[in-house]
């Protein structure tokens, strides 16, 4: 579902998506998309309610990516051949780190899976299954490790909280400047897709 909110400033054009969620969220894409997702119980007027109180916010997030899309030179996107050697490093090279932390934290998890993501670098689900995304590896290892640990953090903790950050810094006291470099630096990346 598409909704629009008209006020007398700019219109506020997003995607409303619903599930069985307990919080309302705004994500931006880097297009410049606009999804707000609610919890089933959450009536449409709620939703835009929720979307408005969060308007200077997005008005300024929509502008900052604008302005940064009006500066990127589009790089071209992988070929096949390019995306399946990229596979094959990330696949022999990702589960050795995941191994290495693993043991080194006391975790355990399930599976490894390694995909071509648009959105993520990596994900930890309840079961133990780990995914990540192959263009860690075009990264600079402290990074690719960076994400492997934040993923095996998860096995303690499936939340972002100070505990689970803390868990993070254990392992990795520089994470927040590994972190801001993915955020900086691995969208132009994601971009190839």
């Amino acid at each position: 579902m598409i909704f629009t909110k008209n006020t007398s400033e700019k219109k506020i054009d997003y995607t409303l998506i619903r599930s069985s969620r307990r919080t309302m969220s705004i994500e931006i894409r880097r297009d410049g998309e606009v999804i707000v997702r609610i919890p089933n119980r959450v009536t449409n007027l709620q939703a835009r309610k929720f979307v408005e109180s969060k308007r200077d916010w997005i008005e300024k997030t929509l502008a900052k990516i604008e302005k940064k899309n009006e500066s990127v030179i589009p790089k071209p996107g992988f070929s096949e051949t390019e995306l399946k050697i990229i596979k094959k490093k990330a696949k022999r090279e990702i589960p050795i780190l995941v191994d290495e932390y693993a043991e080194r934290m006391g975790v355990t998890y399930s599976r490894i899976s390694i995909r071509a993501q648009k959105t993520r670098w990596g994900s930890c689900t309840y079961d133990g299954n780990l995914n990540f995304n192959c263009l860690l590896v075009l990264l600079p290892e402290r990074v690719m490790r960076y994400v492997v640990v934040h993923e095996l953090c998860h096995r303690k903790e499936m939340n972002h909280s100070k505990k689970f950050w803390s868990e993070v810094a254990k392992i990795l006291p520089d994470y927040k400047e590994l972190r801001k470099y993915l955020k900086e630096e691995g969208g132009s990346l994601l971009e190839r897709l």
